[in-house]
């Protein structure tokens, strides 16, 4: 009992009550092997680097990404390409087994997607916005929001132990208006880790240096070599950091710090899941205020 009191007095006086060397565990979904690494890729690697678990998921295994290959050849060289990525980033990278381009919100792989969670005993979840050009991403958003509450119900998939509270459900960041604009919750500096990001997603080869470039227009400009190659797809990913992760960036870092990120990463919170105050997100992502 005193022991309980001396927590809670820790709480209300602001005190951190979870130990500093706690591993988090982060799920960060896609609808294909490669997006998770556009959408989070620069903020798993500095939770690896921390010493916590990241799980990238993709939904569907990428069989249809392409304008010469596809079926069960290109499944396997988009797995490939996924596990290498997965080396890189030094996180865990699964592939499921369903068709590109043909994904739907049913309840299977909602149920596949509520054990990885439970199994993975995430703190935080990851995931698109359901608003988006691709029916792939806004189905794995569904997905996502379906669950999102799911995953601490017991009678839901009773395989698999439920969870004892709910993640922290996260959108990545997108620039669709409609029906609402992305915002800014939480914003995280890349800009150490940029490049390590550019080489890690290099590894889907299949994406980046062909299939992307040809639906664009721009195949005929991509280098041979793969030093330039790199140099390419940073110049192509880099992004601008927006007025509005700038202000979510001094929020976090402070004002003098933001103005010197040259590449960050934001997310969104999603209302589905639980929802953190300031100092639980601090405490969620340690690498804020770094």
């Amino acid at each position: 009992m005193k022991k309980l009191l001396f927590i809670i007095a820790l709480f209300l006086l602001g005190v951190q009550v979870f130990p500093q060397n706690e591993k988090l565990n982060i799920v960060v979904i896609g609808a294909h092997p490669d997006d998770c690494d556009s959408d989070a890729g620069g903020t798993a690697i500095k939770y690896a680097q921390l010493g916590h678990n990241v799980l990238f998921v993709s939904l569907t295994n990428g069989d249809a990404g392409h304008f010469e290959k596809g079926g069960g050849a290109l499944a396997k060289i988009r797995r490939a390409e996924a596990e290498e990525a997965g080396k890189r980033f030094g996180v865990t990278y699964i592939v499921l087994d369903n068709h590109d381009g043909e994904l739907i919100p049913d309840l299977n792989i909602r149920l596949d997607l509520i054990r990885l969670i439970r199994k993975w005993n995430a703190d935080i979840v990851i995931g698109p916005r359901p608003n988006d050009y691709h029916p792939d991403h806004r189905n794995t958003s569904i997905l996502m929001q379906d669950a999102a509450y799911m995953v601490i119900v017991p009678n839901i998939a009773p395989d698999t132990p439920p969870l004892k509270k709910n993640p922290v459900f996260l959108y990545s960041q997108d620039n669709f208006k409609k029906p609402t604009p992305f915002e800014c919750d939480i914003t995280v500096d890349i800009t150490d880790v940029f490049d390590l990001k550019i080489y890690a997603m290099a590894a889907h080869e299949s994406q980046f240096f062909e299939w992307l470039p040809w639906t664009n227009g721009t195949l005929d400009k991509v280098p041979d070599d793969e030093k330039e190659r790199l140099v390419w797809l940073a110049n192509w990913r880099k992004g601008r950091v927006s007025d509005e992760m700038r202000k979510s960036l001094a929020k976090w870092y402070g004002e003098s710090k933001a103005e010197k990120v040259k590449y960050a990463e934001s997310f969104e919170i999603c209302e589905y899941g639980r929802q953190p105050s300031d100092k639980e997100i601090k405490e969620l992502f340690p690498m804020l205020g770094n």
